[in-house]
């Protein structure tokens, strides 16, 4: 079994601190390997074989596939076709073109996912630098919370750009973008609802929609999708066998990497040739596998919460996509078998080196029940060298030729080295780049890491029954 997996693309998965004294012991996974391991993998091979998953049902209790592992291979009857592909290259040239901000409105998947792919790719000064964005648009999220607050300010942004002449053409167009399976989504709907009725009646602001929903729906049961037929709006589709939380490599989270001009066919084959090599691997190779298999087995220890900790700011969102795919895929009362489980672990993102001023104090010193998981860029393709601008003053002369990126890197291996010293679990990942080949690789491997670890623990990772629950009591109470 391999402790540090280095693949062919550059990519590495470092578990050297999983193992030692009072943790993992490698005699032990290797036996579990061979055992619960191969039992996981002849589950996975069976839904990617057949599209069924043991015991999955939709939340109104039919059979549901899950196609997931689909999501790289563009061809014919996927999730991903070369004429989907197109439309969406298509779709990225008409923002280009005609359109001055998008406004993305969407929660839970339909958000998480497509704010890794922004500000990742993007980045904090997007609307804000022209020469960046090469002619695409200002993009902005909403409908990912009921907030008055969010929507008056972004609305009152918007009119303040078509106010001062910021348009490519007579008027500032805005294209609203909502994404919602079903078509009735609170937040996301109660948004697009709010900006359309700000924004339609407009001497200064031209509205435009595009809809991203279920296709396949009977349309009487999609009032989104019965507007977008009534006025001739352009449409994505939301496919089948798809959560969510898995949707980032299809339409819904296709269309933020068309309004920023991204590379959407690197950032599938990152994906699918990580799919590829864990398919073809070893079990003791295999990276996703083996990632599951050490968290599935630190929990049987006690671990019930999992730190994400990037070290880049750009990293937040990312942690923030990773808690709902956690949380929701393995967060389960019951077993596939029907057996009161109460699985899971509680995910947490922090930022490094920020928050090691704030949650390492716990993580180093607090209850031993965390698993710390590290991300780090190997090179950033920036390098900024401090001087000092204060001459005379021996404090900042001592800052002289600190690099920003490579003290980044310390920080990393001091808190590292500081947990391992205590015999604390942590692992790291490492993106030799970041681009959109290397975030296709991570966030794969991430969703199949999550759904070995549904096969190993025996739970419906792709189901999400107590969202469900509140919303059935929420809904009850508003209508």
């Amino acid at each position: 079994m391999w402790k540090s997996l280095a693949l062919p693309s550059g990519f590495t998965v470092d578990f050297m601190n999983m193992f030692g004294d009072g943790r993992l012991q490698e005699e032990n996974v290797e036996r579990e390997l061979l055992t619960i391991g191969t039992k996981a993998e002849l589950g996975m091979s069976k839904i990617r074989l057949t599209g069924k998953a043991k015991g999955h049902l939709s939340k109104d209790g039919t059979p549901e596939p899950v196609y997931f592992m689909q999501m790289p291979y563009i061809k014919k009857d996927n999730p991903n076709t070369v004429e989907s592909i197109n439309k969406l290259q298509r779709y990225s040239k008409y923002l280009r073109d005609k359109i001055d901000a998008v406004i993305f409105l969407g929660i839970g998947g339909s958000y998480l996912g497509n704010k890794v792919l922004f500000d990742i790719l993007a980045g904090d000064f997007w609307n804000t630098d022209a020469e960046k964005r090469h002619g695409y648009p200002r993009v902005y999220f909403s409908g990912n919370n009921l907030d008055a607050v969010q929507c008056i300010e972004q609305a009152s942004e918007i009119k303040r750009l078509a106010a001062t002449g910021s348009s490519k053409k007579e008027q500032f167009t805005v294209m609203l973008v909502p994404i919602s399976k079903s078509g009735t989504t609170l937040e996301p709907m109660s948004a697009f609802t709010y900006f359309y009725n700000e924004f339609a009646g407009s001497k200064t602001i031209k509205v435009e929609v595009t809809v991203v929903t279920d296709l396949c729906v009977d349309i009487k049961e999609s009032p989104l999708l019965q507007l977008a037929e009534q006025r001739a709006w352009q449409c994505f589709d939301i496919k089948e066998g798809i959560g969510g939380r898995f949707s980032v490599f299809t339409d819904p989270g296709l269309v933020t990497l068309s309004a920023i001009g991204g590379d959407i066919e690197a950032f599938l084959c990152g994906a699918r040739e990580l799919d590829e090599y864990c398919k073809n691997a070893v079990s003791a190779e295999n990276p996703a596998l083996l990632n599951a298999l050490l968290k599935y087995l630190v929990g049987r220890q006690g671990c019930d919460i999992e730190v994400f900790m990037g070290y880049s700011s750009k990293f937040k969102a990312l942690g923030e996509w990773y808690v709902q795919l956690l949380a929701e895929s393995l967060g389960k009362r019951h077993d596939r078998d029907g057996k009161l489980v109460n699985y899971g672990r509680t995910p947490v993102v922090a930022v490094g080196s920020t928050d090691m001023h704030a949650q390492t104090q716990q993580h180093q010193d607090g209850r031993r029940n965390k698993i710390i998981q590290f991300l780090e860029i190997a090179d950033t393709g920036l390098k900024l060298k401090l001087s000092n601008p204060f001459k005379g003053n021996s404090f900042f002369e001592s800052y002289k030729g600190l690099e920003l990126d490579k003290a980044l890197k310390i920080a990393l291996a001091a808190n590292e080295e500081a947990l391992a010293s205590d015999g604390r679990y942590s692992a790291r990942y490492v993106l030799p780049r970041l681009n959109e080949y290397y975030l296709g690789q991570l966030l794969y491997f991430l969703m199949l890491s999550i759904a070995y670890e549904g096969e190993l623990a025996n739970v419906d990772a792709y189901d999400q029954p107590g969202v469900e629950a509140y919303k059935k009591i929420m809904k009850s109470k508003m209508w």
